[in-house]
């Protein structure tokens, strides 16, 4: 699982509340995009706040160690904490991307073949941008190009 896929399910796996179905139900109505546009807001949110907490524990846990093992693990920590707040930069970027599809009425569907994404998907991956078979092809494809 990638490190993006990890974030995206830690998020997940926290705040989730599934999308009740109703019968006869129409595909993203104004209901399921506003479910999903409060998940991705509060997504967005969460992220941000992550962002602030990284950039007041590196004030307050900047020293300059006379110790050289000692900079060293430091500048380590906040190294693998700046590629993380960078993922997630990333991430924020993808999510108002998301919401903009959202507003434009695009969300839920595959950018491939066109059809409904699904429910379930989206709620499993809300930045999702391709139903399961034109993902499960395309990472098939990119083993195969990249060995």
């Amino acid at each position: 699982m990638s490190a993006q896929n990890k974030t995206e399910s830690s998020y997940l796996m926290k705040t989730f509340t599934p999308y009740e179905l109703k019968e006869g139900e129409e595909y993203m109505n104004e209901q399921q995009r506003a479910h999903f546009s409060d998940i991705l807001r509060n997504w967005k949110q969460e992220l941000m706040e992550e962002v602030d907490r990284t950039v007041t524990h590196m004030k307050d846990e900047a020293a300059n160690f006379p110790d050289p093992a000692d900079r060293a693990s430091q500048e380590e920590e906040f190294s693998l904490e700046l590629r993380a707040r960078d993922r997630e930069r990333k991430l924020i970027k993808k999510i108002e991307q998301t919401l903009t599809r959202i507003d434009e009425d695009d969300y839920g569907f595959c950018d491939t073949c066109g059809v409904e994404i699904g429910i379930r998907r989206l709620e499993a991956r809300p930045t999702a941008t391709l139903c399961i078979d034109c993902k499960t092809l395309a990472e098939i494809k990119e083993r195969q190009v990249g060995g």
